[in-house]
């Protein structure tokens, strides 16, 4: 719980982040919510009446102070992407929590942020073309279940082959990568395939999981990425978007480290913002 405060901290600090563009988010509405996750399934999270077996499957207890950051972070994702698609870009001190299935959490995810937000914008026809672009280490399982069956919303999912979870479900595109790949080689996929995908799928929005746990001292995570590393993809990301005028929205993800270290890898996506929103005058 205390990265994000610490995360805050640190990227006001840097200087990174300005008072005029931090925007407080509110918890997502239910009927918002409830386009993807099931009634039963929210309700039994909030009220601590999940079983045994479902809390250990998300590994995080009901308490309130996590119900409450739960309802909050998918409303602050669904604000950071209604104001990607009005600035351009925006970044979410949260989010990117894609284990999460309609009906059931899982490894660490309780509800499905990123999906959450896709299904409102279709809904409500802000836009008919969504890329969901995850490069947290881990599969997104959850996002791709989610949209399994609908054409709208392109889930792409590069992660380590051999780590969590064991069984994955097939996003649009999925890349795995061998243990230990390093920045060149890591760099070398996104910049060969994320071009190309904008170019033919010409989406009206990108969301993008910067999950941090590619990173080499990442204690979940099995890929080689160094600070550079991170830094390189995420400016790549965001440059392949601004340049074509794609909106983009970005999400933390996952990362797993003493505190210290992983605020400053959380840090690396909003100082590639920053970077990025001066060379487009945004």
């Amino acid at each position: 719980m205390a990265k994000f405060s610490m995360l805050h901290a640190l990227l006001r600090n840097k200087h990174w982040i300005n008072e005029d563009q931090i925007h407080t988010p509110i918890s997502i509405p239910r009927k918002d919510l409830e386009r993807i996750h099931q009634r039963h399934y929210h309700q039994a999270f909030s009220s601590d009446q999940l079983s045994r077996a479902e809390q250990r499957r998300i590994g995080l207890p009901a308490t309130r102070p996590l119900v409450q950051r739960t309802w909050i972070a998918v409303g602050g994702t669904l604000m950071t992407a209604r104001l990607a698609l009005e600035r351009g870009i925006a970044a979410h001190l949260a989010g990117g929590t894609h284990h999460a299935h309609p009906a059931f959490g899982s490894g660490f995810c309780i509800f499905n942020d990123c999906a959450v937000t896709a299904q409102v914008l279709l809904d409500e026809g802000a836009v008919d073309r969504i890329l969901i672009l995850d490069l947290d280490v881990h599969q997104g399982d959850g996002t791709a279940a989610c949209f399994r069956n609908d054409p709208r919303v392109f889930t792409a999912s590069v992660h380590a082959a051999s780590n969590f979870p064991l069984r994955k479900v097939p996003s649009n595109l999925d890349i795995a990568l061998e243990d230990g790949t390093n920045d060149a080689a890591y760099l070398e996929v996104i910049a060969d395939r994320l071009p190309n995908l904008l170019d033919q799928l010409k989406p009206q929005l990108v969301l993008y999981n910067a999950g941090v746990d590619p990173h080499q001292d990442d204690r979940l995570g099995r890929l080689g990425l160094t600070d550079q590393g991170l830094l390189m993809r995420d400016r790549l990301v965001l440059d392949a978007c601004l340049r074509r005028m794609i909106p983009i929205a970005t999400v933390i993800g996952g990362g797993y480290d003493a505190l210290e270290p992983l605020v400053g890898r959380h840090a690396i996506v909003f100082r590639a913002a920053s970077e990025q929103a001066r060379l487009y005058s945004i």
